[in-house]
């Protein structure tokens, strides 16, 4: 965080730095406040660009072994540039190293780890362990001592990235 502050601050006086020369070149004839409006948006510049590229700066600190299943992009009314532009704020992440396949009868279970990463205010990862019979596309949430909670059991589509990921591998 320290750092944005610290890059956002020099985009800012990178930004002034070019009005002020402009405003040298002109002879003077530019008004001085072009000098603070060039430094705010230079941060607004900087801002919009960490935003929108967050999604594969991320991506690429993901290991090797991992894989973006599904993202989620929105737009928000505070950043009136999300209407025509949507920011990616959402993805979900599967480890292929933390799956652990087992044959239980003739049914193939797959338990792995889904991490979800959201980026609102503050970067947040959620890990959560699932439990997916491909036979029947059965998905469920484990505890947190690797119980099923069998009353969030959800039906997967065979055709959903999630499924795909897990069981055709």
């Amino acid at each position: 965080m320290i750092w944005h502050l610290i890059a956002a601050l020099f985009a800012a006086l990178g930004a002034a730095g070019i009005a002020l020369l402009l405003r040298l070149a002109s002879g003077k004839r530019l008004p001085r406040w072009i000098v603070p409006v060039f430094a705010g948006l230079g941060m607004l510049g900087y801002q919009i660009h960490f935003e929108y590229t967050w999604f594969e700066h991320k991506r690429q600190q993901l290991p090797a072994s991992a894989e973006v299943i599904s993202s989620e992009q929105r737009s928000m009314l505070w950043r009136p540039w999300t209407q025509v532009f949507p920011m990616t704020v959402v993805f979900s992440v599967i480890d292929y190293d933390r799956i652990v396949t087992r044959q239980v009868e003739d049914q193939q279970l797959v338990e792995f780890v889904l991490y979800r990463f959201e980026r609102e205010y503050v970067e947040q990862v959620y890990a959560q362990p699932y439990l997916m019979n491909c036979a029947t596309a059965e998905l469920v949430p484990l505890t947190s001592e690797h119980r099923p909670h069998i009353e969030a059991l959800q039906t997967m589509t065979r055709t959903s990235p999630l499924y795909r990921a897990v069981c055709a591998g």
